[in-house]
C-alpha cells in the first residue's frame, strides 16, 4: 500500500500539462484515497427533490461502501441519513426508492420515524435512551431542487455554490419539475476518465454528430473560421438582446467550452446560459421544442443552461426539458451513471411530450461517451500506456480537472475548504485560450 509520502510522490510525478500516470486508474489504494479525500469530504449530487415528492417518499444512494437514505419527512422537509440500523448495522431500506411511513429494520424490527428518530426497539432490556439511537444524519442541501449531500462531519462551504448557481437555474424551474425517465448505466471505466471525456469537445466532431449540429463548443481558436465566428457572434448578439429583455443573462460567449473547474480558487461548481446553433431551441434531434415550456419561460428561444459540480454532476437544460447526469464510483474500473430527463411538473406524457422525441439526443450522446470511456480504460491499464500532452486549444478543461483532482487528493489538503481558503469565489476566470466573441 502507498504511504502518505508515496502517494504525495505519485501526485508530484505528474508532468504539468500532461495526462495522469497509469497508477491513478489502476491501483486500489489510490482509489481508496480518492474515496476518503474526495467522495467522503465534498458535496455530492444525489438527485432531484421531485424524486421524493411527498412525506415518506425516499431514495437510496450508494456512495462506495456507504448507503445513504434521502427521505421527505412528515413535516415535508428533506433529510439524509445513513441507511444503517443503530442496533447491529443492518441496512434498513433494501429498495432503491419507495415510500415508508416508518422505517423498519428487517433484522430485528427496530422502528424509526421518517425523521430518523428511534420509535421502538422491541425486546431490549432496561430503559434505553432512544434520543441517542436515531439514524446517523448526513448533511443535505438543495439548489433549486437539486439535492446534495456531504458525508463529512465538517463539510465545505455550500452557500457560494448556491449563490452562484441559483440565479441561473431558477428560471428553468427544476424545483417545479418531474422526472420523465431515468436510465442507469454501468460504465466499465474509472470515474476520472468519464470526467475527462466530459471536459473536452476535442472528440465531438468524430463521435457526436447530433451534438455538434446544436452547439458551438466544439469550435476552438485553432479551427474557428471567419464564417463560423460570424455565426456564433450572431447567435450571441441575438441571445444577449432577447434574453436581457426577458431577464435572462447569457453568460458564456466564447469559443470552446466554458472553463471548469477552477482548481486555483477551489471552484467546484459552475453555471451558465449559452446560445444554441441557429434553428435550435432545444437539444433534440431536430432542434424543435418537444414538450411544454419549463419554469418561468414564455418563449422557447432561451438557449441552454448548463451546470456542473465536482465530483459527480452535470446537467443540460433546454426550454422544454432538462437532462442531468450523476456519477458514482463503484470500484477503480467501474462507474455507475444515472441520466435523468426532467419536464415541467404539469406536462403529461403522450399529450405534452413523447419520450422518443425528448430522449434520443442525450441518450445517444451519453452512450457514445460511455463507449469511448471504456476504450480509454482498457488503454490506461495496459503496460503500453504512458501519459500524453494535452492540447491547450481543446483540452484546457481536462488539465483543469486533473489539477483539481490532484489538489483534492494531495496529502494535507483534506481539511474542509472553509478552514483552508476562506469563502469560495462565485465567478470563474478564463485562464485558457478560448477567444471571446463579444
Amino acid at each position: 500500500m502507498h504511504s502518505p509520502e508515496q502517494l504525495q510522490a505519485l501526485i508530484s510525478s505528474r508532468r504539468d500539462g500532461w495526462s495522469l500516470p497509469g497508477e491513478f486508474y489502476r491501483e486500489d489504494d489510490v482509489y481508496r484515497a480518492e474515496m476518503d479525500a474526495i467522495w467522503r469530504r465534498q458535496w455530492l449530487f444525489v438527485g432531484h427533490a421531485c424524486q421524493v415528492p411527498g412525506p415518506g417518499d425516499f431514495l437510496v444512494v450508494p456512495v462506495d461502501t456507504d448507503s445513504i437514505l434521502i427521505i421527505r419527512g412528515e413535516d415535508r422537509n428533506l433529510r439524509a441519513m445513513h441507511n444503517v440500523c443503530r442496533h447491529r448495522g443492518t441496512q434498513i431500506c433494501q429498495e432503491e426508492s419507495g415510500h415508508a411511513t416508518k422505517l423498519v429494520c428487517p433484522y430485528h424490527q427496530w422502528v424509526y420515524g421518517s425523521d430518523g428518530s428511534l420509535l421502538s426497539c422491541r425486546g431490549m432490556q432496561g430503559d434505553l435512551e432512544k434520543s441517542e439511537l436515531g439514524l446517523k444524519r448526513v448533511h443535505l442541501r438543495t439548489i433549486e431542487g437539486m439535492m446534495y449531500i456531504c458525508l463529512s462531519d465538517q463539510p465545505p462551504e455550500f452557500d457560494p455554490a448556491s449563490e452562484a448557481m441559483s440565479p441561473v437555474a431558477r428560471p428553468q424551474g427544476l424545483g417545479k419539475a418531474k422526472v420523465a425517465e431515468v436510465v442507469d448505466y454501468e460504465v466499465d471505466a474509472n470515474w476520472k476518465l468519464v470526467w475527462e471525456n466530459n471536459r473536452e469537445c476535442y472528440h465531438c466532431n468524430a463521435q457526436h454528430p447530433q451534438y455538434i449540429k446544436a452547439n458551438f463548443d466544439h469550435f476552438n481558436e485553432d479551427d474557428t473560421s471567419e464564417a463560423t465566428r460570424s455565426r456564433i457572434e450572431s447567435a450571441v448578439e441575438h441571445g444577449e438582446k432577447k434574453w436581457r429583455e426577458a431577464g435572462l443573462a447569457i453568460s458564456h460567449k466564447q469559443t470552446g467550452m466554458a472553463c471548469f473547474p477552477d482548481p486555483e480558487r477551489d471552484l467546484w461548481y459552475s453555471a451558465n446560459r449559452t446560445a444554441l446553433a441557429e434553428g435550435y431551441v432545444s437539444e433534440t434531434m431536430d432542434g424543435r421544442q418537444v414538450s411544454t415550456l419549463m419554469g418561468d419561460y414564455t418563449d422557447p428561444d432561451v438557449g441552454t443552461v448548463r451546470m456542473r459540480t465536482m465530483p459527480n454532476m452535470w446537467i443540460h437544460c433546454s426550454c422544454d426539458h432538462a437532462v442531468s447526469t450523476r456519477l458514482l464510483p463503484a470500484g477503480r474500473e467501474k462507474t455507475m451513471v444515472r441520466v435523468a430527463w426532467l419536464v415541467d411538473e404539469n406536462a403529461e406524457e403522450g399529450v405534452d411530450y413523447e419520450l422518443d422525441k425528448i430522449m434520443p439526443f442525450w441518450e445517444l450522446t451519453s452512450e457514445q461517451d460511455w463507449e469511448i470511456c471504456q476504450k480509454a480504460q482498457r488503454g490506461v491499464v495496459s503496460g503500453g500506456y504512458q501519459p500524453g500532452p494535452f492540447s491547450t486549444y481543446k483540452e484546457y478543461n481536462v488539465d483543469a480537472f486533473v489539477r483539481w483532482y490532484l489538489k483534492s487528493l494531495s496529502v494535507g489538503s483534506w481539511a474542509p475548504r472553509h478552514e483552508r481558503n476562506g469563502r469560495l469565489s462565485s465567478t470563474c476566470v478564463d485562464h485558457q485560450t478560448p477567444q471571446s466573441l463579444s
